[in-house]
């Protein structure tokens, strides 16, 4: 637990509290908080339950994580178990895009808790503003044309499945299909997943199987066709000189 002393004063002087504020938030002696952030001794279970619960940070992140490369902002809820998972910010507090690469894919849903996992995804900005949290994710087969492989999809994160655009796309995060890009409706207490090529029939998913939704707002086309991965220094030339094959951006 080497990480988690600098954690709890990092998200006290977040809120700026002092030690005896988050002591009385925590229902604990003031004394334990500077024996905490001194490391002199390591805070038990149901403390760090506790402190988990008021910040509204995965104990995976509390633990794991060095919580000073994020804002309180940048971290972000899922779902309805309230996880948390960091989202990159730059050294001027601006929201970063994660590039989930094809290879970052396989390993998405065992790391998505692990804030180390997401701190070795690489990061790009788009030449243009965008409200929210947003990832890159890569298009695999054709079930969605016109896109194909060397597409990437950007979504905003979807904090809430309700209400749900009946008839959108959304890059669909579930334990069983892993990352999958389709376009939703909402049947009840399931979604119906829809690829835009009919060769491909629907499927049903339940609500609470997902475990991520990201929105579509963009794509960007990168065809590096000799490699599952793309390069990445042609994708910020190509960001660079503006030409982002936009299809739709959602303005707030």
């Amino acid at each position: 637990m080497s990480k988690i002393s600098s954690n709890i004063k990092h998200l006290r002087l977040l809120r700026n509290w002092s030690q005896s504020q988050l002591a009385e938030a925590l229902d604990i002696p003031r004394a334990r908080i500077g024996a905490y952030e001194e490391q002199r001794c390591d805070p038990p279970i149901d403390t760090v339950i506790k402190i988990s619960n008021l910040f509204h940070i995965a104990i995976d992140a509390l633990v794991k994580c060095d919580l000073h490369k994020f804002d309180e902002i940048a971290l972000m809820k899922i779902d309805e178990n309230r996880i948390l998972f960091p989202m990159m910010i730059d050294a001027k507090n601006q929201d970063q895009i994660e590039v989930v690469t094809v290879k970052a894919s396989a390993g998405y849903l065992q790391g998505y808790a692990d804030p180390e996992y997401f701190e070795k995804l690489n990061c790009m900005q788009l030449p243009f503003k965008l409200v929210g949290k947003h990832r890159a994710f890569p298009i695999q087969g054709d079930s969605m044309p016109p896109l194909q492989k060397g597409c990437f999809v950007i979504g905003k994160f979807v904090e809430r499945l309700s209400p749900i655009e009946n008839g959108s796309t959304y890059i669909v995060v579930s334990k069983e299909e892993g990352i999958v890009y389709k376009r939703i409706f909402k049947k009840g207490k399931e979604f119906e997943l829809h690829s835009d090529n009919t060769f491909y029939a629907p499927y049903r998913i339940k609500q609470t199987d997902i475990i991520e939704l990201w929105k579509f707002v963009c794509t960007i086309n990168v065809f590096d066709t000799l490699d599952d991965e793309p390069n990445m220094g042609n994708m910020m030339r190509m960001l660079k000189e503006m030409k982002v094959n936009v299809d739709r951006l959602m303005k707030h």
